[in-house]
């Protein structure tokens, strides 16, 4: 009798026991999935709020971003405890943006040298970086965005997900773009003085006075940016068929209103730019590979249209139709403003040096710079640190200190040097290798949305030959979107037409 006794306590506690265990499991998967569609969404929130004060006088709202991305990979750990799933995708793209975060950090560390102060003996020399302050803002900023791109990729993991995360960055462009259309038009008329007088609390607390800035930006050169990135975005899309054709008037007229707003900044770089994105599309769209069923239909009969397509001749006189078209278009819509400004191209490269001994030139700042370079070869001045040690190379009157080099990549060498250049050439060979793998998939719209992101890259590549948006916090970011919308993975292809 005992023993029955005691087995009927174990079945009962088994049978107890048993529906807590069944229990548990769903309730582990119900909060790993909810926590990752929070990642996601707060993601895409992310985009949208970033946008909104980007001027100089915001620099709180870049400690936020930071926070809000470490937040979320918090969130993103506790979800890998749930699902027992540890993946992290692009994992050759993170490898050296983690490298050159690891390089930046040694930059700020101070070097051995035997130094007497005052009879007082001292090992502790200066740093590589000659400001390791903002070097050490480089490496909060850095590796946020790292992270950033690390979530992108990982949950990114449907059509659904690329395609919300695509129309959102859209979206903010063409927001901004509304904004400054509208703002510029109320500049220009008579209702300045109203706007101003009665609506100055709630501009003012968005940092986006009328009298100061460009856009919700610090000035028209940043604004530009982002207006780059967005209209390459739409226009590989459109160009790569990934949009319907019920669809395809909205993404016409958001490129359009996007086109218009990057005219009116009469930025020059943004207008090579501009041309720029509208080559590469034509190149890549029209010097696609006919055997490959991912761009061109099998049909034998169509055959010669391919050959013709892909000619070199044919090649040029589309893009020489392309650049004219564009050309006077652009000068159309951007008025006499423009034309001066391109009309000033050869006085900012001239090698001539000016009475007032300014050295405010592109060129004169790129002479500066590259002296800085031949004399910090191997490791640079820090990043961060360009500001505080241009000075020394510059043969100006000393009115006026460049930020930046006006040129990002020789930025790049002038702060990481040799071995910083070595992580950055890194990274683009690993970005290069992932995009054409993408491009050459057989599903349509993963192929769009790549060639997309790559015309949205391709721009910014251009124009950080002479200007340096991506300082900005907002453009660094939609820049990691957009690589992430280029070559995140498989995941996001089916055979179902999207």
């Amino acid at each position: 009798m005992p023993e029955i006794a005691a087995s009927n306590e174990l079945a009962q506690k088994a049978s107890i026991e048993l529906p807590r265990s069944s229990v548990r499991e769903p309730l582990r998967g119900r909060l790993a999935r909810l926590l990752d569609e929070t990642i996601f969404f707060s993601l895409l929130t992310l985009v949208v709020l970033i946008a909104i004060p980007s001027g100089k006088e915001v620099l709180w709202w870049d400690a936020v971003f930071e926070c809000a991305v470490f937040a979320l990979v918090l969130m993103w750990i506790i979800h890998c405890f749930l699902s027992g799933v540890w993946h992290v995708g692009g994992k050759s793209l993170l490898a050296p943006l983690v490298a050159l975060i690891i390089f930046a950090c040694v930059q700020t560390l101070p070097l051995p040298s035997a130094n007497t102060i005052e009879g007082i003996e001292s090992v502790a020399g200066r740093a590589v970086s000659a400001d390791p302050y903002e070097t050490r803002l480089f490496v909060f900023r850095l590796f946020a965005l790292t992270l950033a791109g690390a979530l992108l990729l990982r949950f990114t993991s449907n059509r659904s997900r690329l395609r919300a995360l695509i129309h959102v960055v859209i979206g903010v462009g063409v927001a901004s773009a509304l904004f400054g259309i509208t703002r510029q038009a109320i500049q220009n008329g008579e209702w300045k003085l109203t706007v101003y007088t009665h609506y100055r609390v709630w501009v003012d607390l968005l940092h986006f006075r009328l009298d100061e800035g460009y856009r919700q930006f610090g000035n028209r050169i940043h604004f530009a940016f982002l207006m780059e990135m967005t209209l390459g975005l739409a226009l590989g899309l459109i160009a790569g068929g990934g949009v319907r054709r019920n669809r395809l008037p909205v993404y016409l007229v958001a490129a359009a209103m996007v086109w218009t707003a990057l005219v009116f900044t009469t930025s020059r770089g943004a207008i090579l730019s501009m041309l720029s994105q509208l080559i590469f599309i034509a190149l890549v769209v029209t010097g696609a590979q006919p055997s490959q069923e991912a761009w061109w239909p099998t049909n034998r009969s169509l055959s010669w249209k391919w050959r013709i397509s892909r000619s070199l001749i044919t090649r040029a006189a589309l893009v020489a139709c392309l650049v004219v078209a564009v050309v006077l278009s652009v000068i159309w819509v951007g008025g006499d403003t423009l034309v001066t400004r391109l009309e000033s191209v050869p006085g900012e490269l001239s090698v001539e040096s000016t009475p007032e001994r300014t050295g405010a030139r592109r060129i004169e700042i790129w002479r500066a710079t590259w002296r800085l370079i031949r004399a910090n070869t191997v490791a640079g001045v820090g990043f961060g640190g360009y500001r505080a040690a241009i000075p020394e190379y510059r043969d100006a009157s000393g009115e006026w200190t460049p930020e930046q080099a006006h040129n990002d990549y020789l930025e790049l060498l002038a702060s990481g040097g040799l071995i910083g250049a070595a992580f950055g050439t890194w990274f683009l060979v690993a970005l290069i290798r992932l995009a054409r793998e993408r491009l050459r998939t057989t599903d349509s719209y993963r192929r769009a949305t790549c060639l997309g992101g790559l015309a949205g890259l391709f721009g910014v590549a251009v124009h950080s030959l002479f200007d340096y948006g991506l300082h900005i916090t907002i453009n660094a970011f939609v820049f990691t979107v957009l690589i992430a919308i280029a070559v995140v993975n498989g995941r996001v292809e089916n055979k179902h037409l999207s």
